[in-house]
């Protein structure tokens, strides 16, 4: 017939250590990092961010058409306040991952007037800065287990082969007791690096069970993760 047939792209899946709101002013090493990663990205058709920053007791969807954007933080420069990530929202979308989601047994509903937390705007205000690319939410379960972040994964893991970008959006390790003594010229603290050796080196081994059990299993989990919720998205990452 002549017609050419494009493939649709396939997206990778991320896990971003999403770092303070300030990189999204640009000028620091993960900023740059984050723009060399921009430069081997295929523009997808839609993202949905997992930002450790939208915490809710049953898996919710963002589904508002036009996203407002979140200052959920303090004490910062007024000029990252006056920051806006414009990007619209896809409430079909977001019905669709509802669907995907409570077919695979996974409870799910939507927040039709969710925003874009910093979780989500500060690393896509560096990878799209043009904010033209739909963006969705899908919120954490910090009450809940790796293995139920796993599986919420498992059960989107098609969106990829949709040209939807996934991109799950925590931190390696989350103890703000350290960052401030090392920001103070103490260096990381021993327990976070022995977590992170720990977590790269099972991720590289394909070690899936002993992370799921990374609470029992880990060296330094306590102290590294105080509290879950930035290191659940990794789980939906791996699902």
């Amino acid at each position: 017939s002549g017609q050419i047939h494009m493939l649709q792209a396939k997206q990778p899946i991320l896990f971003l250590s999403h770092g303070s709101p300030m990189t999204a002013l640009g000028g620091d090493d993960l900023s740059r990092t984050w723009s060399q990663l921009a430069g081997r990205l295929v523009r997808p058709a839609a993202i949905l961010m997992v930002s450790a920053h939208w915490n809710t007791r049953l898996p919710l969807v963002s589904g508002s058409a036009e996203p407002e954007t979140i200052h959920d933080f303090g004490g910062f420069p007024a000029e990252l306040y006056r920051i806006r990530y414009p990007a619209p929202g896809n409430p079909a979308l977001a019905q669709r991952i509802k669907k995907q989601l409570t077919d695979a047994g996974l409870a799910t509903g939507i927040d039709a007037g969710r925003g874009l937390d910093h979780g989500a705007w500060v690393p896509l205000r560096i990878l799209f800065p043009s904010a033209d690319v739909p963006v969705l939410q899908l919120s954490v379960q910090p009450e809940r287990c790796a293995r139920h972040h796993h599986a919420l994964g498992a059960a989107l893991a098609s969106l990829s082969r949709e040209n939807i970008l996934v991109i799950a959006s925590g931190h390696m390790t989350h103890n703000l007791m350290d960052f401030m003594r090392a920001g103070e010229g103490e260096g990381i603290a021993p327990d976070s690096q022995v977590f992170r050796d720990w977590v790269h080196e099972r991720l590289m081994a394909s070690d899936n069970e002993s992370l799921l059990d990374w609470q029992q299993s880990a060296p330094g989990a306590s102290h590294a993760h105080p509290t879950p919720e930035h290191f659940l998205p990794l789980f939906v990452a791996l699902g």
